[in-house]
């Protein structure tokens, strides 16, 4: 409702002599809109003389024949030349991602037209050709896949493919005719050329060779439970910073990686509290600096922020990533431990006690936030009932 009622502000405020020209029936509404779109580029001190030559166009045809008439007029009166609005439009290029619902996202990219008609018709003649191949009983591009993804991964000469890996997009089978459309197609051409192609001149290598470019693989961080990843249930993965996705799609990644991280995450609180890894997880470090606030070492209050995690048992000695063998220490302190004789063990719940290189210890208790939420504490019984001997009698 509040955008039918802003576009009909638009036409009425910025577009005057178009709105009387429809309320005389001198174009129709459909005029109006094309006029309008047509319009956007157009600066304001420039709009009314846009506006009556638009309007003498209009009057000579329908509206689904005007588009490409008034477009070109736009460019025309436009006090900056086309060559240089495109080439300041042309730093705007970028790709982006834009998370969608069941496990789908769309890939917008930004490019000039000329990139994009061409990358749009050569995505349409790959499609084109796989279904020229189908239609004449040949097997040319399942073979073609095929001999990509054993160049690729490895894989057995006996293994089936399918061109531009539709198996892996969609979890078909990769046997009988090939029933996609032209759009899924260019999809899965599209996926295929991005995932395993290089580009044409890499700036990295040289201006007439391949370089390392072509060999950036893309990664993926999937977050899966051992349930759905052993087909106990099915419920959705997580594709970390993008959203969800299917359990088959999650088994399959699974299967084609060689190794894994566990994950051990508190099941009330729902907080990473150990990985496999080195490093801990984003959550694991909000936790840790929430329970210490600022340098463990006794005496020490660099804030957390702008400290290390220091794992307290030594992770190359067997000591693991979690959150009780995991504290904060300044760079400083971070050295002494490392390199000197004061030693630390933690106690449980995040209690630490240092030894000096003297054997004298310190015990470094989890720090006490100075603003908390607190309940308060319940009456005594009989508070507020008052002395019963104060009161009036009732008569």
């Amino acid at each position: 409702m509040q955008h039918d009622m802003d576009h009909a502000m638009t036409i009425v405020d910025d577009y005057p002599a178009v709105f009387a020209a429809w309320a005389t029936r001198r174009i129709t509404r459909d005029h109006v809109e094309v006029i309008v779109k047509a319009g956007t580029v157009v600066p304001a001190e420039v709009r009314p003389a846009f506006e009556e030559a638009a309007i003498d166009i209009c009057q000579r045809d329908i509206a689904v024949r005007v588009r490409e008439p008034l477009r070109a007029l736009a460019e025309r009166m436009h006090p900056r030349e086309f060559t240089q609005r495109h080439r300041d439009a042309a730093a705007s290029r970028c790709v982006r991602m834009l998370p969608g619902a069941d496990g789908m996202s769309d890939l917008i990219a930004t490019l000039p037209t000329v990139i994009a008609a061409g990358m749009l018709d050569r995505l349409t003649q790959m499609g084109q050709s796989v279904k020229d191949a189908q239609a004449a009983g040949t097997d040319a591009a399942g073979a073609g896949a095929t001999a990509r993804a054993d160049a690729a991964t490895g894989a057995g000469a006996g293994a089936a493919g399918v061109a531009f890996g539709d198996a892996a997009a969609t979890g078909a089978a990769t046997e009988g005719p090939d029933t996609r459309t032209m759009d899924q197609l260019r999809a899965d051409a599209l996926a295929d050329l991005v995932l395993s192609g290089a580009p044409a001149v890499d700036p990295t290598y040289g201006t007439d060779a391949p370089g390392p470019l072509g060999a950036i693989r893309a990664r993926v961080q999937v977050v899966v439970t051992a349930n759905t990843l052993t087909g106990t249930d099915h419920g959705p993965a997580e594709a970390v910073g993008t959203g969800l996705i299917d359990a088959d799609t999650a088994r399959e990644l699974a299967g084609q990686t060689s190794s894994w991280d566990r994950l051990f995450i508190d099941p009330i609180t729902r907080t990473p509290v150990e990985t496999d890894t080195y490093r801990p997880t984003a959550s694991m470090r909000r936790l840790l600096q929430a329970r210490d606030q600022h340098c463990r070492f006794p005496g020490c209050r660099r804030a957390a922020i702008r400290c290390e995690l220091d794992h307290t048992i030594d992770h190359a000695l067997g000591g693991h990533t979690h959150i009780y063998n995991l504290a904060h220490l300044c760079q400083r302190h971070h050295s002494m431990k490392q390199f000197t004789n004061w030693n630390v063990t933690q106690l449980g719940g995040g209690v630490l006690e240092w030894t000096s290189p003297s054997g004298r210890t310190y015990r470094e208790d989890v720090p006490i936030p100075a603003v908390c939420f607190t309940p308060e504490p319940d009456p005594p019984p009989g508070a507020g009932m008052g002395d019963p001997f104060d009161e009036p009698p009732p008569f």
